[in-house]
């Protein structure tokens, strides 16, 4: 990444390299998505995932600039007819902040009676309305006799990224760090 090595974005740079995940292909896509903006907060997560006998290796990377949220998304693939030999595939997606809908954060906290303790895991979703999800179910009345059909009643909604770290997979830093990024994109958007 084309970047000093202080502050937030040498910052950002050390945690990708400390994933030790193709960090140059990653740092590469992340700067060309930052495109020179400054670094406000970042979360970098690593998620290996077990395939049989193989470990599949998925790495998300969301940065939160001035104007925008950055996500990056990096995956490991086997060769293919395309491509023979195995190769990486990065997207990235630059939103601007003005388009964020909401950001949810769900915390689950074991034992909440024993005293304060920080969250065993937290959930961040984001919505800026580029995917909606619809839950439909037959809509009914008060009336247990009642067979007339009532249509459907439903839920629309916004579910365009979504992102889970636990105390146990991921460690208690990663829950820490993930929730001062879910504070720092909601102060961003404010509108």
């Amino acid at each position: 990444m084309r970047s000093s090595t202080s502050g937030p974005t040498g910052d950002l740079r050390r945690a990708i390299d400390r994933t030790g995940y193709y960090p140059e292909v990653v740092a590469d896509a992340v700067d060309g998505a930052v495109a020179g903006e400054n670094v406000v907060s970042f979360f970098v997560h690593h998620e290996p995932t077990f395939e049989r006998d193989e470990v599949r290796r998925h790495l998300s990377v969301l940065v939160l600039t001035p104007s925008r949220l950055i996500l990056a998304h990096t995956d490991e693939h086997d060769g293919d007819d395309l491509l023979p030999e195995p190769y990486t595939s990065t997207s990235t997606e630059a939103i601007s902040l003005t388009s964020v809908k909401s950001v949810v954060v769900t915390r689950m906290t074991a034992n909440p009676t024993a005293g304060p303790r920080p969250p065993a895991e937290a959930v961040m979703t984001i919505g800026w309305g580029g995917v909606s999800r619809v839950d439909l179910e037959p809509a009914a009345c008060s009336d247990p006799q009642c067979e007339a059909d009532h249509g459907y009643t439903g839920v629309l909604a916004s579910d365009d990224f979504s992102l889970r770290v636990s105390a146990a997979a991921d460690g208690t830093e990663a829950v820490g760090g993930l929730l001062a990024f879910a504070a720092s994109l909601s102060a961003a958007t404010q509108h």
